[in-house]
């Protein structure tokens, strides 16, 4: 196991890292932004460096001072986290340059998967079913508009080195492709210095479900069964529950042994996360994240797995100590993310300094966060201040915890999605289980009211 790691993120999932590091008797190391100081990850890590300014650029996405920080620390492990430079297959390689194990994939796999256009293509050969479109980048709109016609209006166009819903664009009419194709290449050009786009298949309201994945070294893939994402805005998941409440138990071994090829296609190791769009009895690859995701906690209660301390003890050369066989789902888990944000003003952010804070809990209550009262919520980062996770050994009982959990849950000082969260698992469709990534869309203004 490693000495030393160094946490190359910030806010609740530092936190997290750190945490399971202590329990393997591992010291950490927190980098922070000069904004950060008072941040909880930066306090109880073993060792904290500042590492910039607030700016991210200048801070939690500048290899070079990371890199620096651990040559000053003596880390010989480094986990990236989700977001920043979780995903960035450069940032990888330089680890290994310097002697430091990245947590995580490696560089050829993240290349494989962070190309969405080539992931696709990788997924086809390995006999995974991929929502029709084209085979790889378009090269013109004319080309587009030929794709389009023959599989079908509506498309979406999408950036290849794209996520975070950036560089997205849905196409409803043949006259609208150009701009839409404009539009989507220059804001991948802007958030990921890539303008590259595909095109493919509007799934009309499907459901988004993704499947967690462990591998090791040594050609070892398990799968932890399936988390239901389908609540979303904007393509940002704001609720998540585990297991999907649709998904039959024939159809969860199906989706489970193609995200286990898909893994084995790619030659990857460590934690990830194969997503899938569900429509009616058909799923389709959407696409891999190469790193641990925000809504692992929901899994970790229903398989009794600690996804973080598994990731570094792959990272440290252990083989699973477990097989497929031996992962059985039971209960139910479901995460709220608690933003600072007002969504009655159409979820603007809503920085500034927390004056009183009271945190639910009990059996089955888990909470992921970095903040505390007095602490100060700067406009520099994203929203996202905590995870509520509610468990239960049914769906009917885990949502009334979360909704009795939500109802306790306070935060004095900036506006929160609490309320707007509460009412979202209080409607009666989504209670029933009957929604699907549209959901919101449709009815943000009634839940919003």
């Amino acid at each position: 196991m490693f000495k030393k790691v160094l946490i190359a993120n910030r806010g609740e999932i530092a936190v997290r890292i750190i945490r399971a590091c202590r329990e393997l008797g591992v010291r950490t190391v927190a980098v922070f932004s000069e904004a950060d100081r008072e941040a909880l990850h930066a306090k109880i890590a073993d060792e904290a460096i500042c590492i910039g300014p607030a700016s991210t650029a200048e801070s939690y996405l500048n290899i070079k001072a990371i890199l620096a920080a651990c040559e000053l620390t003596g880390a010989d492990a480094l986990h990236p986290g989700f977001g920043f430079l979780s995903e960035n297959a450069n940032f990888a390689r330089m680890c290994a340059r310097c002697g430091v194990t990245f947590i995580g994939p490696s560089p050829e796999a993240m290349l494989l998967m962070g190309d969405k256009a080539t992931a696709k293509q990788t997924m086809r050969e390995a006999n995974v079913p991929v929502v029709p479109g084209s085979d790889g980048l378009v090269g013109s709109v004319e080309e587009a508009a030929e794709i389009a016609e023959k599989v079908g209006y509506p498309v979406m166009i999408k950036a290849s080195a794209g996520g975070g819903g950036r560089g997205i664009r849905r196409v409803d009419r043949p006259e609208e492709l150009e701009d839409a194709i404009t539009t989507a290449k220059r804001e991948a050009k802007s958030f990921f210095g890539d303008d590259g786009v595909y095109l493919e298949k509007f799934i009309v309201d499907p459901r988004h479900v993704e499947v967690q994945l462990l591998a090791d070294h040594y050609g070892n893939v398990v799968h932890l069964g399936e988390r239901d994402c389908s609540l979303q805005r904007r393509n940002q998941k704001m609720v998540e529950e585990c297991p999907c409440p649709v998904l039959s138990p024939e159809m969860r071994k199906k989706m489970g042994d193609a995200a286990v090829r898909a893994a084995i296609a790619c030659g990857y190791e460590n934690a990830g996360t194969v997503e899938f769009l569900l429509s009616g009895d058909q799923f389709y690859f959407m696409e891999m994240n190469t790193r641990i995701q925000v809504e692992h906690p929901v899994t970790e209660f229903v398989t009794g797995i600690d996804i973080v301390k598994m990731q570094l003890r792959i990272a440290a050369g252990e083989l699973l100590p477990f097989s497929q066989e031996d992962i059985h789902m039971q209960g139910h888990a479901i995460e709220c993310r608690i933003n600072a944000e007002n969504p009655s003003q159409g979820f603007r952010p809503s920085p500034g300094k927390i004056t009183s804070l009271y945190m639910p809990g009990g059996p089955g209550i888990r909470i992921d966060t970095s903040v505390y009262s007095g602490y100060e919520i700067t406009p520099y980062y994203d929203s996202m201040i905590a995870k509520l996770i509610a468990y239960a050994p049914t769906r009917e009982e885990a949502l009334m915890k979360m909704q009795w959990a939500l109802a306790e849950f306070l935060v004095e000082g900036v506006d929160t999605n609490i309320d707007f969260q509460l009412k979202l698992l209080r409607d009666p469709d989504v209670e029933a289980a009957d929604y699907d990534i549209g959901f919101l869309g449709r009815n943000i203004g009634r839940l919003t009211k």
